[in-house]
This record gives C-alpha cells, sequence and structure tokens, in this order.
C-alpha cells in the first residue's frame, strides 16, 4: 500500500506544469508572521481545521469548494486531508497571503473524562510524528528539500476551540510559503508517518 502510493505520488509530480507565476519560498521556522510565531500558527491551523463539522470540512474536501471557509488576516491555511487516497483542490486565494500547512501533522487531546496530564500529550504527540519516512514539496515544478520543512511542537497545551480549556498538543512538519505572485499556481505536498501518510494537490489561482 505505502510503495503504490509513493509511486503514485511522484507519478504526478513528473507532470510538466504550466504555472504563470513565480515560485515562493519556504520560510524559516524561526520567523514570525504578522506577530506570530510559526508554532502558534500550526496551534491556530488545528483551531480552523477543529472548527468545521466534517461535510463542510477543509480536509474532507476533494475539490476546493471549502478552501476560503473561515480564513482571514495576513495567513491563508492550506488543509491537508483524511485517509491515504491523494487529493487535488483548486482554489482561489486573495494575493498577499502567506500560505500555511502541514506536509503531515498530528494533535493528541484529552479524552472526556481522562485525567491525562498535558505532559503525557506533549510525549505522545511527539512520539507520534518522530519517525517520517517521506516529506515531500513541490511548487511549482520547483522540489525544496526536508530541510525547508521544519518541524513544529508545541511548548505545552493549547485548547481546540479559543478560550477554552489547555487540552491539546500537536507536533508535525510544516511550511510557511512567502506571498505568491498573482497567478495560476501549483502546490504538491506528501508526507508518511509510521501510522498515517498523505499527498495534496493544489491548483492555486491568486489574484
Amino acid at each position: 500500500m505505502r510503495r503504490s502510493f509513493l509511486i503514485m505520488f511522484a507519478a504526478g509530480l513528473a507532470w510538466v506544469h504550466q504555472a504563470t507565476a513565480q515560485v515562493g519560498g519556504p520560510m524559516a521556522p524561526g520567523v514570525a508572521v504578522a506577530g506570530v510565531t510559526q508554532v502558534e500558527w500550526a496551534e491556530r491551523w488545528w483551531q480552523w481545521a477543529f472548527s468545521f463539522e466534517r461535510p463542510r470540512s477543509p480536509i474532507a474536501d476533494r475539490t476546493g469548494q471549502f478552501c476560503a471557509s473561515r480564513q482571514s488576516g495576513d495567513v491563508w491555511f492550506l488543509a491537508g486531508t483524511y485517509g491515504t487516497r491523494r487529493t487535488e483542490r483548486t482554489c482561489r486565494v486573495p494575493r498577499g497571503k502567506y500560505l500555511f500547512f502541514p506536509i503531515i501533522n498530528y494533535v493528541e487531546f484529552v479524552p472526556e473524562g481522562s485525567a491525562e496530564t498535558c505532559a503525557s500529550l506533549v510525549a505522545r504527540a511527539a512520539a507520534d510524528t518522530g519517525s517520517p519516512s517521506t516529506l515531500i514539496l513541490e511548487v511549482d515544478g520547483t522540489r525544496f528539500g526536508k530541510s525547508r520543512i521544519h518541524r513544529l511542537a508545541s511548548r505545552g497545551c493549547f485548547s481546540l476551540i479559543p478560550g477554552g480549556p489547555p487540552d491539546a498538543s500537536s507536533n508535525g512538519y510544516y511550511v510557511m510559503l512567502a506571498p505568491l505572485t498573482p497567478g495560476t499556481h501549483l502546490i504538491e505536498f506528501a508526507g508518511v508517518l509510521p501510522t498515517m501518510m498523505q499527498a495534496v494537490t493544489y491548483r492555486l489561482v491568486v489574484e
């Protein structure tokens, strides 16, 4: 299954991309965007992802129809996907937006009625994401190495519902892309962990 998945994704990356605009590069992990650290952006990504019921979730979305849902400010979130099937989405993005998305990520949260500690959640999230066998990022035909994909981990716990109790901890591999120039862009990313994998293609129209 995993071998077939990787072969199929590699074949997709071999397509000739007719992009019309310049590649934006991944930013260093220590660079804050809009006054917010990238670790905090990762936590905000999870809050955004958990704010949807599955039928209207950008993560469950197979076409891109929910791409603009609950997006605001300087940073635009791209979604991963459920399951292992490669997902292709088309999305319109306002110009000037940073793009933040997970190559692959994981969140641990306290089950209802459990007394699990924050330290335990942090440790479990780290263990779940400690051994990626594959991390792939390609933007407009330019492949970026693993050194441009950054592991971001919660330093403690946060709330999946803003204003709620700190009941979750996240860990994973993310990219913050500088704003893309107006035009059409193709972003492809994939990640494989021992217990999960995903592959996503975004055709973005920046306008």
